[in-house]
């Protein structure tokens, strides 16, 4: 019997990104739960002062996953678990793509090798991104785990995960006793998180495009921690979409957060959207910038009735956790915005019973 049947009781659990914010308070959260006997942080810097008091219990080690010492990391302390938290949205501060598609390809690529080698891992999870499913006119409504990208990712975040996911399906191939759980996120938003999406709608004047309003999909930062642990705590193996229920429009979003929207043409949504927002714009990948544009929905079927998740924050419950959190004060004051829409709404309900 194998340790995945015989249950997960003291696991030992190894989480990469252990210094970044993501991956910082995963460690902070495991160390918490009283079914892991120990948890290791893994990064190449360290954590902050804050995080690190967060992290509670938990152990860090100085060390790069792209060196093969991460071994020993694993055979000394007998990891059984390993959740691959570290793939970079965007390349270092003042580094280059090919710095970013080092760290995130051949980073993976050096981990799973490692976790195929060493006897005592006996799980994997990834935290992967619907990046992989890219954005464009042409997306369906919403992506199964069995379809791929209608167009090609554009950005180096997307066209890395699909490399790094191709590693661990080699990996559960030539490891049939391990398993191997492959997480597509959502944008992950929430109070404590300061992501693409909160970073772009906390603007005061958003770039919107005329005549697109990106449908987007996102789940709350707690309910991310949860699917990782779900998926540590005997959840299965496979490929699974997680994300919270419903949408939230990019129109719908700018306005609950109390901003003001900025339309303008395609052909100068970088260019004008720049002079607008400043810096900020500038940091947003292409990728980002096509998903501000298109959006991306998930089909979560399978999360539910194969992984046997259920997330507790629907997309726009989610949505307006992170607008209470990060306090946004609102530019325009939403009531002004309903009292208007009222009144053109009464307005052109009595221009229609007047004609009639």
């Amino acid at each position: 019997m194998s340790a995945i049947d015989r249950g997960f009781r003291g696991q030992v659990v190894m989480v990469t990104g252990g210094a970044r914010h993501f991956g910082g308070s995963l460690v902070a959260r495991l160390a918490a739960d009283k079914r892991i006997s120990r948890v290791i942080a893994v990064d190449t810097k360290s954590p902050s002062r804050d995080l690190m008091r967060r992290m509670g219990r938990a152990e860090f080690v100085r060390a790069d996953i792209q060196n093969p010492l991460i071994g020993r990391v694993i055979d000394a302390n007998e990891v059984d678990t390993v959740v691959h938290a570290s793939v970079m949205a965007r390349p270092p501060r003042g580094g280059s793509r090919i710095a970013m598609h080092d760290v995130n390809v051949f980073g993976a690529m050096q981990l799973f090798a490692v976790c195929q080698k060493a006897p005592s891992v006996r799980r994997i999870v990834l935290r992967s991104s619907s990046a992989v499913y890219g954005s464009s006119p042409r997306d369906p409504v919403q992506f199964t785990e069995q379809m791929g990208a209608k167009s090609a990712p554009k950005g180096g975040f997307g066209e890395d995960l699909l490399d790094v996911e191709g590693f661990a399906r080699s990996l559960a191939r030539r490891r049939p006793d391990m398993a191997v759980t492959n997480l597509r996120f959502a944008p992950i938003i929430g109070p404590q998180l300061q992501g693409v999406i909160p970073t772009y709608v906390g603007a005061p004047l958003v770039p919107k495009v005329m005549g697109r309003d990106a449908r987007m999909q996102v789940i709350h930062e707690e309910d991310a921690f949860a699917a990782v642990a779900h998926a540590i705590h005997g959840g299965p193996a496979g490929t699974f979409n997680i994300a919270g229920d419903g949408v939230i429009m990019m129109s719908q979003a700018i306005r609950r957060a109390g901003r003001i929207e900025a339309p303008m043409p395609s052909a100068l949504f970088r260019t004008l959207g720049r002079a607008i927002m400043g810096p900020v714009m500038r940091e947003f990948t292409r990728e980002q910038l096509d998903y501000f544009q298109y959006g991306c929905g998930l089909d979560t079927t399978r999360m539910r009735t194969v992984f046997g998740f259920e997330p507790r924050w629907t997309t726009v419950q989610a949505f307006d956790d992170f607008v209470r959190g990060a306090a946004l004060r609102p530019v325009v004051d939403i009531r002004w915005i309903d009292f208007a829409e009222k009144g053109l709404l009464a307005l052109v309900g009595t221009g229609s019973g007047a004609k009639g």
